[in-house]
């Protein structure tokens, strides 16, 4: 049955194998380049998995100590995550709590994605399915955060400008929401929030300011926007 689900599951993530990897590497790249090794590349790999804020963590590593900015920023980045759990309630509700732990622990925005839009073939386990689907892209992000610090290590090349790897792939995601969605107000509402506070608040604190902003203001107006996109 394991089996089974695991040679299903597995086709289904060869997408986010690549992105996994190459981000992965850069991220392995970052960390070398600040002086952290491979066992610590795998040990935030294992215990975060969240590619935005494993970068955001290479710079508070060489940053003085800051645990309130860190913590509130690092629950800001993550906050989208809490939508996505809401939404699977009914999904892992069968699950067994060995299993469920790990796959909320492991519900990034690619492995959500696929649990929303892949169902398990005839004759395979759901659970297991989506099991091995959470863990295949875990593992992922392993590899490839190992072997990005384990390059950075021995081939000798600068890694100038290899932390816009995230930020690329996010605009790629909001230019792409952009042309495919019919409501737009949400992503307009972050690029004019995300402005203001450029101008107004100080450059340490302007991206706290702006993601709390666009959370917020998200919150309230849901009943707008959700009738307009209706």
């Amino acid at each position: 049955m394991k089996k089974k689900a695991l040679k299903a599951a597995f086709p289904k993530t060869m997408p986010v194998l690549m992105g996994y990897l190459f981000l992965g590497l850069a991220f392995g790249v970052l960390l070398r380049e600040k002086g952290y090794g491979w066992g610590w590349a795998l040990l935030m790999s294992v215990t975060i998995f969240s590619g935005s804020l494993q970068f955001f963590a290479t710079e508070l590593v060489v940053a003085s100590f800051q645990p309130i900015t860190a913590f509130f920023m690092g629950l800001l980045i993550n906050a989208r995550y809490a939508f996505y759990g809401l939404s699977m309630l009914e999904p892992f509700r069968q699950i067994d709590k060995r299993k469920k732990g790990y796959m909320i622990f492991g519900l990034t925005d690619e492995t959500y994605a696929l649990l929303c839009s892949t169902k398990a073939p005839e004759g395979v386990d759901q659970t297991w399915y989506s099991f091995f689907i959470v863990l295949l892209d875990h593992c992922y992000w392993i590899m490839g955060s190992l072997l990005g610090n384990l390059l950075g290590q021995v081939l000798p090349f600068s890694s100038q400008g290899i932390e816009f790897a995230m930020t690329a792939l996010f605009l790629v995601i909001f230019v792409d929401q952009l042309m495919v969605r019919e409501n737009r107000a949400p992503g307009a509402i972050g690029v004019v929030l995300t402005l203001i506070c450029l101008i107004a608040l100080p450059r340490d604190y302007f991206l706290v300011g702006a993601m709390v902003g666009i959370l917020l203001s998200l919150i309230l107006l849901k009943p707008v926007l959700g009738g307009r996109k209706q």
